[in-house]
């Protein structure tokens, strides 16, 4: 027979870095996850992607147990750590911050397409282009 959810939690947590502190715990806790448990089993999860901030479902399950879903880093992260930046345009696309080569672009489309709205990497490229465009950052054209 299949286990009841009690609750489905989204958090963004830098990988290999998860602690029973908050966030975490504060997210965590009052859920009844054991803390020490998920730090353990997301940290080694997440080992090989060390600095990068990966969005994770959680399922909880009435007698207390869980499971994980690790999704891809948001678009912003990955704009940002193929530009180099430390943030975006605060005037939006009225200011542009800097650029992103065609090839960045179809790089992070690649990345992000298992959890983007799209079936195609060119539709998944429209759809960082959109995200980098917010942000203040320039595609460059061929």
């Amino acid at each position: 027979m299949a286990k009841e959810i009690s609750k489905v939690i989204k958090i963004q947590i830098e990988a290999g870095k998860a602690t029973p502190a908050p966030p975490v715990g504060t997210v965590l806790g009052p859920a009844g996850v054991n803390l020490q448990e998920f730090c353990t089993k997301y940290n080694d999860a997440t080992r090989d992607k060390m600095g990068d901030v990966l969005p994770v479902e959680i399922t909880v399950y009435e007698d207390r147990s869980f499971d994980f879903v690790i999704k891809t880093p948001p678009t912003p992260f990955l704009i940002k750590k193929a530009t180099g930046i430390k943030k975006g345009s605060t005037k939006g696309a009225n200011e542009t911050v800097a650029k992103l080569s065609k090839e960045q672009l179809k790089q992070i489309a690649e990345t992000k397409l298992p959890d983007l709205n799209a079936y195609t990497v060119e539709d998944a490229m429209k759809i960082v282009a959109g995200t980098a465009k917010n942000m203040g950052v320039a595609v460059e054209e061929d």
